[in-house]
């Protein structure tokens, strides 16, 4: 099967889906842009295009594209968060999947302008299938909140977008330290919440002596609780993969729901991930693990405290990093999506209507619960 895959911003992602697919024998050609902070060299499946249309050295190399992908003849085309008009000529080449990342904005800076919505909405509207990495997603896909609502809506595992080659063994609890809170600050994070349960475990009697770790740019009103630190700046996994690990816990304490790479990260990585009632998606979280209420403090410390513990820390980051490896690895997810291509494309035995929700339905097994009001 050939796959045009288009993911101006997703790049490292998108490239773990290209690899995983190219694993299951697909011919895979990725266009992309260089907008992510992890876009490093072009690998030989990789188009990279400057996404600014409005620049007119941004053409000639955009027709060259176009033609690279009219002579590759896909047989399906994968679309997500494309944001420039001139992509929509890639999307007319082969029955097309349009791939969705959240229900709603994570804040004001993600707001699209409106003729952007006009146009890529309604795009998203004629793809032959809408596919989201939660039932969550899908659900609002289907209510008709996302576009996309016309098609057939299916849903996969999320995988992590980092490659598992650059992810060592669990680390053991003699080498445990810190907690950490990854991400660029939104409010929808929960930071006073956060931070107030931090200072109230520092002052007990569960403290450890670890630090919270906040990674990720963004201002924090007010002073710091103690033995906090805030590295306020984008930053790059190579620089911060290490500090993750060995962390005792991940803060995923999130306001509202979405599909949090965060906490796939943290599976991925061994590290337990300390979750919101509002915020987890059921399918999202390591069974067993708590779901806290969004506003509870005590239970928030008392969480804490129990993470303190290296030998607690590591007996639940080595069930967090089994749950990703039977998960949401990126073979298993690569399978999912071969197949969920495959019959979108028309490729499979069957028809895409009769084909497609025997693979929703193997993918929903995998779910840990029905989904609710649960953040990236």
């Amino acid at each position: 099967m050939k796959v045009l895959w288009l993911s101006p911003w997703m790049r490292p992602l998108a490239r773990i889906h290209v690899e995983a697919l190219r694993a299951q024998g697909d011919d895979v050609m990725l266009v992309t842009t260089d907008q992510h902070p992890e876009s490093d060299a072009p690998r030989d499946y990789e188009v990279v295009l400057d996404a600014r249309f409005k620049q007119a050295r941004s053409w000639i190399p955009f027709v060259k594209a176009l033609r690279a992908a009219r002579e590759f003849a896909p047989d399906v085309v994968v679309g997500e968060l494309v944001r420039d008009p001139r992509w929509l000529a890639f999307g007319a080449l082969a029955p097309r999947v349009h791939l969705v990342h959240d229900d709603r904005p994570h804040d004001a800076s993600e707001n699209r302008p409106a003729w952007e919505r006009a146009i890529f909405d309604r795009w998203g509207r004629s793809a032959d299938a809408t596919v989201t990495f939660s039932e969550y997603v899908a659900d609002a896909v289907r209510r008709g909140t996302v576009p996309g609502a016309r098609t057939p809506v299916y849903s996969i595992p999320l995988t992590s977008d980092v490659d598992d080659e650059r992810i060592s063994a669990v680390v053991p609890a003699s080498a445990r330290r810190d907690l950490v809170l990854v991400g660029r600050i939104n409010s929808y994070k929960n930071l006073d919440v956060v931070l107030s349960a931090w200072r109230r475990h520092v002052d007990g009697s569960g403290w450890r002596g670890d630090d919270l770790v906040i990674i990720g740019k963004g201002s924090i009103e007010g002073p710091l609780p103690p033995h906090t630190v805030h590295r306020n700046s984008p930053f790059r996994y190579d620089d911060e993969l290490g500090v993750m690990a060995r962390a005792k816990a991940s803060l995923v304490h999130y306001r509202r729901a979405s599909q949090s790479g965060v906490q796939v990260l943290s599976m991925q990585l061994g590290v337990a991930a300390i979750v919101s009632d509002r915020g987890a998606l059921p399918e999202f979280r390591t069974p067993g693990d708590p779901a806290i209420g969004v506003d509870d403090v005590d239970s928030l410390v008392a969480e804490l405290d129990r993470l303190a513990d290296p030998d607690t820390a590591f007996r639940r980051g080595l069930a967090a990093r089994t749950h990703y490896a039977d998960t949401f690895a990126a073979d298993v997810v690569g399978t999912r999506l071969h197949s969920l291509l495959a019959a979108v494309a028309g490729l499979a035995p069957d028809s895409v209507q009769s084909r497609i929700p025997r693979v929703d339905v193997e993918l929903r097994g995998l779910d840990a619960g029905g989904s609710r009001d649960p953040a990236s």
